[in-house]
């Protein structure tokens, strides 16, 4: 074990990543999000067909002698991303057919569980210049809890959100990093030829974290992953071991404004709001025994009793089942399925739990304000 490090927030930390790892807490990140090299296994430089040189990944980072060393420094990584991470976190990682494959049996070897394998479908591919393979048009992202039975995070609603409120799918269409985002050395080259753009890591970041939580990127680079964090309200911890990267990285993420109000960073997700009873709904007045409900189609009725339950003929019972009775289906959401006359139109009755809801809010502020 190394020394064992305050845990450094919002700071890159230059060095091996597996060392620098074995010196952070157990269980301080609530998710990993890791773009190891490549081991592209390249025998010599690749040319267009106008014998330009093509501007690839031939770093002495991403060389290693054979599959057996790369095997051997993906399990130590891994293997510090799994002790560095909470139990109810999630891990991340992005690759090329290259090495995803050999990366997703270890994890699987190590106990993670895949909970996807995501493709980022890329909008504008490098050509396949030779023409003797498929144009290489997509990466894969494999998103991982720490084991079956883990308590992973999913922001179900604001991927749907961001989604046009269509659930997401697991191949997302993005843009490779080009432009003004693609960052430049001072000769005017690309500054690290593997840099993600950062959309690709704030759909990453929003899945699967929330405000405040702490994402750590064993493969800093020129801290994309930083860039997004700060501007999602996260936290961030950088660990990469080019000094050059890293001076980038921070010089970047420094110049990012940082999210101007807390509350914005994640909009109300449905699971965890207060679970409310439809008896809290009689028992406020908000409807009366004997109001009568009916589906959006007026195809079925049933009557509000003082307990909560509803009578429709000889069935009795709560909104889900009675719902689901008459439908002869599984199952039923009763909040969007039952419908009353408001304002002489008819409306789901899910409107009167957000009134309790927002009325409990009102009542927990008032609470912890100062007297």
């Amino acid at each position: 074990m190394g020394k064992t490090l305050d845990i450094a927030l919002d700071r890159v930390l230059v060095g091996d990543c597996v060392a620098l790892m074995r010196g952070l807490p157990p269980a301080s990140a609530h998710a990993v999000f890791a773009d190891p090299p490549y081991n592209l296994q390249l025998k010599g430089e690749l040319h267009r067909p106008d014998n330009s040189r093509v501007d690839g990944v031939d770093d002495a980072w991403d060389r290693f002698a054979d599959f057996k060393s790369y095997d051997a420094f993906t399990r130590a990584w891994l293997s510090e991303c799994r002790r560095v991470l909470r139990k109810d976190g999630s891990l991340w990682v992005i690759g090329s057919y290259h090495n995803i494959f050999r990366i997703g049996a270890i994890l699987q070897d190590l106990g993670f569980w895949i909970l996807n394998d995501v493709i980022w479908r890329k909008a504008n591919p490098m050509p396949n210049f030779r023409g003797r393979r498929f144009t290489n048009a997509h990466e894969t992202l494999i998103w991982a809890a720490t084991g079956p039975d883990a308590r992973y995070r999913f922001n179900y609603e604001a991927m749907k959100a961001l989604n046009e409120d269509v659930q997401m799918r697991s191949d997302w269409f993005l843009p490779l990093c080009t432009g003004a985002e693609r960052l430049k050395a001072a000769d005017g080259s690309k500054a690290h030829p593997t840099q993600k753009p950062e959309a690709l890591l704030y759909r990453v970041i929003m899945a699967s974290t929330m405000p405040g939580d702490v994402v750590l990127d064993p493969f800093f680079g020129t801290g994309t992953t930083g860039a997004a964090a700060k501007k999602l309200g996260r936290h961030f911890i950088g660990l990469e071991r080019d000094a050059t990267y890293a001076a980038i990285a921070e010089a970047r993420i420094a110049a990012v404004a940082p999210l101007a109000d807390p509350a914005l960073a994640l909009g109300p997700q449905k699971r965890e709001e207060p679970r409310i009873p439809f008896g809290a709904v009689v028992e406020a007045g908000l409807l009366r025994p004997g109001a009568r409900l009916r589906d959006s189609h007026r195809r079925h009725e049933a009557e509000v009793l003082a307990d909560g339950r509803l009578r429709a003929g000889s069935l009795l019972g709560s909104i889900h089942k009675v719902g689901a009775e008459l439908q002869g289906a599984p199952s039923c959401n009763g909040w969007t399925f039952w419908h009353a006359e408001v304002g002489g139109r008819l409306a789901p009755i899910d409107i009167f739990r957000q009134r309790l809801r927002a009325a409990q809010a009102r009542d927990a502020t008032a609470a912890a304000a100062p007297h």
